[in-house]
């Protein structure tokens, strides 16, 4: 029998999910964040986990691992010491940035300090020039003393950033050949290899990252894979990337920078899925954990990607106010909004949710860990829509009576409101917040949701989806099995998988048949040796490939998607058609360029992504009773029948309001939605008509 665990950490739980690939059967945990000590959540519930099913740990044959850590690193500013070598006269690219304003109009804008100070960047004297000439060969020893010297005062890492190095990286690969001589111990980190593209500021703000996780990413990997030894784990360990593909622990430890979105982008993959299983190929993916929320976009059965992104942004999550980062990654919205974010009475008296969260520790007030500031889940709790004796299935007590003071002393009496009403407005709150970003994502993308489902998942989605469903006038909302801990499960649906890149401009009426082939071979030769292995029994080679196009002259490019019969005679009508699409008219008179070539390799296997069934026996009876609950319609406390989501069985239906609970999560069915099992066990809602409050 065959056994794989998804493990997925967040800000405040950490989800666990394990397979028999044999029967497709899952077993389910959801615990509390270490938030001092991220493994030891890890390793405390591992055990609980496989006690479940009646196993040891040493009959895991895989382990899959999802971790905020390199997002908290950065955001947190926990990373290693590290120092910058940079081609003289450009030291100050990392301060200069875009130099542009996220905000025409906020005379105290401010950005995000660069993660490595000026006194730690050392200047270089070389040049390679824009065609990857050598124009001067780097002074070795001019910045040799200088490096010893910040070695002394307790650098870690380095990241190494040349002017031009991704047309021609030998003197990085040079200086890094050197320094790894020198400093055995220091992690170093090439530009060039982290993201070989041009435009220095983002290239090398990423490859500084990549530096500043390294070490932390290294301990990490290096206790945990200890810990799981000593509890008689023998299996393999895999890390998720941001791109939706999993990574060996040495690829994790050479690019930690592609493990940024890592849990997120499990759930978004798994909802991809669950819509090809169910003949949906346009969906909206929304999670809401105990900390932040998620969505995506899911168009024609594949999560939209890109190769750029903001981390830690300082400013209400606007673009333009975080670091950027150039790495393959799904494309997520990120919302301030989750079970521990904190309510507060903002200056002009107006009540705010977020982005600031409780987190695991101390938490919202009901978790009687010493939080004192009431948070989305106190309001969900005093609403009604949580069961103080059934939270995480009845392992850890709620506080209503606490949550309840707190929302009355913080929020209620400054609004002049009861407390019910100011608890009403906290949920609300979060929800339109979730329905605008939505809304702006979607546009931005041309992405027509009205038609569409949602899948909702997290340990907090469930609670809002359908009224966030309901504001954007989608018509379903999709609760998957397992929806508490979905992210964990999609990390047992990930392929093997890593993405290369090359940076070479060249025109179409210059590019041949034969220049196109050899660099398509180059590049896949690169990604099977970063692999390291053969497919296995079942499994397949899966090869996407995008090219970045623009019409000659332009600044920037356009990806475009590569079918695989694609030749270089195709190439110009796929370009005209993705900048059709996006810009309404092409220009067929024009020059066309090729500046950057990406291919990714996915090992594919042909069980990854079918559908799951719950361990515990189906009994048919899921009528619990029922619990006093805020009914928006008529804005007081009405009686909601209580389902036990373990006890429904396929063909059901449960006309709202109504409360479904499991475990990890509980539904909130609103008044007019109508809920169906289908076959597999997912609860499919149909939104009913927007009522006005009497």
């Amino acid at each position: 029998m065959s056994w794989r665990v998804g493990v997925d950490i967040g800000g405040t739980f950490t989800d666990f999910a394990l397979l028999d690939t044999n029967h497709q059967r899952l077993y389910l945990h959801k615990q509390l964040t270490t938030p001092d000590d991220p493994a030891q959540s890890v390793l405390s519930g591992l055990p609980i986990l496989v006690s479940k099913a009646g196993i040891s740990l040493t009959k895991i044959s895989t382990l899959v691992h999802g971790t905020t850590l390199v997002t908290n690193a950065v955001i947190e500013r926990r990373g290693a010491p590290t120092a910058m070598l940079v081609t003289a006269g450009f030291a100050d690219v990392l301060d200069i940035a875009r130099e542009r304003r996220y905000d025409m109009y906020d005379l105290g804008i401010a950005y995000p300090p660069a993660l490595i100070p000026r006194s730690l960047r050392i200047e270089v004297k070389e040049r390679i020039d824009e065609r990857g000439h050598v124009v001067q060969a780097p002074e070795l020893s001019q910045f040799q003393n200088d490096l010893e010297r910040l070695v002394s005062e307790g650098i870690e890492a380095v990241a190494i950033c040349l002017l031009n190095s991704p047309l021609n990286s030998s003197h990085e690969e040079h200086i890094a050949r050197l320094v790894r001589e020198r400093f055995p111990k220091l992690y170093v980190s090439m530009s060039a290899e982290v993201f070989p593209f041009l435009r220095e500021y983002e290239r090398w703000n990423t490859a500084c990252m990549n530096a500043y996780t390294g070490p932390l990413v290294d301990r990490y990997l290096a206790s945990l894979q200890t810990n799981l030894s000593k509890l008689g784990f023998s299996g393999d360990l895999f890390i998720m990337a941001s791109s939706g593909g999993m990574v060996t622990p040495e690829l994790a430890r050479r690019f930690p920078v592609r493990m940024l979105e890592s849990g997120p982008a499990a759930g978004v993959l798994q909802s991809a899925a669950l819509g090809a299983h169910l003949g949906r190929s346009e969906l909206l993916a929304f999670d809401m954990g105990g900390t932040t929320a998620k969505g995506a976009l899911i168009r024609g059965g594949q999560a939209l990607k890109r190769h750029d992104m903001e981390v830690a942004r300082i400013h209400e999550f606007k673009a333009g106010s975080g670091l950027p980062v150039r790495i393959p990654v799904i494309d997520l919205i990120e919302i301030g909004a989750g079970g521990g974010s904190l309510a507060r009475i903002d200056d002009r008296g107006a009540l705010v949710v977020g982005p600031r969260s409780a987190g695991a520790s101390p938490g919202p007030i009901c978790y009687k860990l010493g939080g004192d500031q009431p948070a989305l889940t106190d309001a969900n709790l005093v609403l009604g829509y949580l069961d103080a004796d059934f939270f995480l299935g009845g392992a850890m007590k709620l506080d209503r009576d606490a949550a309840l003071a707190g929302i009355k002393h913080r929020i209620a009496s400054r609004l002049g409101v009861n407390p019910l009403r100011a608890a009403w407005g906290i949920h609300e709150s979060v929800s339109e917040d979730v329905a605008r970003a939505f809304r702006n994502h979607a546009s931005e993308r041309g992405f027509d949701y009205r038609a569409c489902a949602m899948v909702a998942f997290g340990g907090s989605g469930p609670a809002h989806a359908c009224r966030v469903a309901r504001k954007l006038r989608v018509p379903t909302v999709i609760f998957p099995v397992g929806a508490g801990v979905m992210s964990a499960i999609g990390l047992l649906a990930a392929p093997l998988s890593f993405e290369v890149f090359k940076a070479d401009r060249i025109r179409l009426d210059v590019l041949t048949g034969e220049i196109y082939d050899l660099r398509w071979h180059d590049l896949l030769v690169q990604a099977r040796a970063e692999l390291s292995r053969e497919p296995k029994l079942g499994e397949s080679e899966i090869v996407r490939k995008h090219l970045d196009m623009r019409y000659r002259g332009q600044g920037y490019e356009l990806e475009v998607s590569l079918p695989e019969d694609a030749r270089v005679f195709n190439l110009r009508a796929l370009f005209e058609a993705a900048y059709s699409s996006i810009f309404g008219k092409a220009f067929p008179d024009q020059a066309i360029e090729i500046t950057n070539w990406k291919l990714a390799l996915s090992l594919s296997h042909e069980a990854q992504g079918q559908p799951v069934r719950l361990s515990q026996s189906v009994s048919g009876r899921a009528r619990k009773g029922a619990r006093s609950a805020w009914d928006p319609e008529s804005q007081s406390l009405t009686d909601w029948p209580v389902f036990d989501r373990a006890g429904l069985i396929p063909g059901d239906q449960i006309d709202g309001p109504a409360l479904i609970e499991e475990s990890e999560s509980t539904c909130v069915i609103g008044l007019g939605d109508l809920l169906t099992v289908d076959a597999q066990s997912n609860l499919i809602v149909s939104i009913g008509p927007t009522r006005t409050p009497s």
